[in-house]
């Protein structure tokens, strides 16, 4: 097996996390996949890949090279259809991720509509409320709500999102519209305990930051449902603006204590290999660039 081959085996047991799916998907047996991986690492003279009983990792070595693997082969692609007079068609599998959320609202549609588009174009889409290894997971376009750590990844900022606290008009008419956010320490409550959601609630009142620990009511594992629930009335929740723009404009919801919210959230779509990207990359890229920043739910 010559070194592409190596390399090709090698990011496919590094995507998939495993010897057995990578032999499935490259239609190799398992053993040649496992001779191939061994191979690369006697030549290199360093373990890429720490194996266990049940899992497969890279090591710090095996993030880097996986790096170099996935440019050289994707550059080896794009020669090829340059060659074949197809430099500019999108082709191939695309690998992305987005929040749940965000990803059923905006990204889906998206890429429903790219795939009509551009036929020869297949989608492996991670919708999960974590924040994926773009490198270790194999993926080519991320996006992400909030503040970007340094990174090598290429990033365009589409938008940005409030977090926001709604209630249902029927509950305001009701229980009152809180003028203070320590209104809300006794109110009823919704929350999430979904990931990257705070026990405290933080505002900014007079430009000091104030968080307020309110005692839930109800606490649900899904945004969606925590939406649902203040739409049919049975107290304020703390989502994200995009998240409940449908609701607002329908009359289901109200945005409360809006002067106290904390700053604007940025959107960015990231992407790997900046203009040496595929074809298929750049262009899904550019379609959903676009159509974000054309999304007034988006704008903040």
């Amino acid at each position: 097996m010559d070194r592409f081959q190596e390399m090709q085996v090698f990011a496919a047991v590094a995507q998939d996390q495993g010897f057995s799916a990578a032999a499935r998907r490259l239609g190799m047996s398992a053993a040649s996949v496992t001779r191939a991986v061994a191979a690369l690492e006697k030549r290199i003279g360093t373990q890429l890949l720490t194996r266990t009983t049940r899992s497969v990792h890279l090591s710090e070595a095996g993030q880097r090279y996986l790096e170099d693997c996935r440019r050289i082969l994707a550059e080896v692609q794009e020669a090829e259809d340059s060659v074949a007079g197809s430099h500019a068609q999108p082709r191939g599998q695309l690998t992305l991720t987005a929040p749940v959320l965000f990803g059923e609202l905006f990204i889906t549609p998206l890429m429903v509509n790219f795939l009509t588009q551009f036929p020869d174009v297949t989608i492996n889409a991670l919708l999960v409320d974590r924040i994926v290894s773009v490198v270790e997971e194999g993926i080519d376009v991320a996006v992400r709500i909030g503040e970007l750590p340094d990174s090598n990844q290429h990033a365009i900022r589409v938008g940005e999102v409030r977090r926001v606290i709604c209630a249902s008009p029927q509950f305001l008419a009701i229980h009152g519209r809180p003028r203070h956010p320590q209104d809300l320490a006794k109110a009823p409550i919704i929350a999430t305990s979904s990931i990257g959601q705070q026990r405290s609630w933080p505002f900014l009142v007079d430009g000091e930051a104030l968080n307020v620990r309110p005692e839930p009511r109800l606490v649900v594992t899904a945004n969606q449902a925590a939406i649902t629930a203040a739409s049919l009335g049975l107290g304020f929740t703390r989502v994200l603006s995009y998240q409940v723009a449908g609701k607002v404009a329908a009359g289901e919801l109200e945005i409360i204590l809006a002067g106290f919210e904390m700053p604007a959230l940025p959107i960015h779509v990231m992407y790997q290999g900046g203009r040496n990207a595929p074809a298929r990359v750049r262009s899904f890229v550019d379609f959903t660039v676009k159509a974000l920043r054309e999304n007034p739910a988006l704008s903040g």
